[in-house]
């Protein structure tokens, strides 16, 4: 059996990321779910830049505070505090805090499996 009590703040942030992310799962070593804290300021992206998609692994986000835009294919929407975004595998995404946005949002975003799988989508 393993437990772990872990406050994000006591990590490090990810260096040459588009906003400040911290791996919580990465400190409890879980294997099979990728567990992250973001602090994304206006302007700013989460983890990856641009639109893209995975191939296998499902994400969902989880806002704290702020409001999260996310753009698709499609639309952008509009993810306030309290709420979940998911996308499914081969879904184009992009998560931001828009450029105009009052403050900064924090999210909660999980990824299963734990893949480096994303590519860059193209309209």
């Amino acid at each position: 059996m393993g437990y772990h009590v872990i406050d994000p703040n006591d990590l490090e942030p990810e260096p040459n990321r588009p906003s400040e992310m911290r791996y919580v799962s990465e400190a409890a070593a879980m294997d099979r779910m990728g567990l992250r804290v973001y602090r994304v300021e206006p302007g700013e992206e989460i983890p990856l830049s641009g639109l893209h998609y995975h191939d296998e692994q499902e994400e969902a986000f989880y806002v704290l505070e702020g409001a999260l835009s996310v753009e698709t294919s499609d639309r952008t929407y509009r993810v306030e505090a309290g709420q979940f975004f998911v996308a499914e595998p081969e879904s184009p995404h992009r998560a931001h805090n828009a450029a105009d946005a009052a403050g900064d949002v924090r999210v909660i975003g999980v990824g299963a499996p734990p893949l480096s799988d994303g590519h860059s989508y193209e309209r």
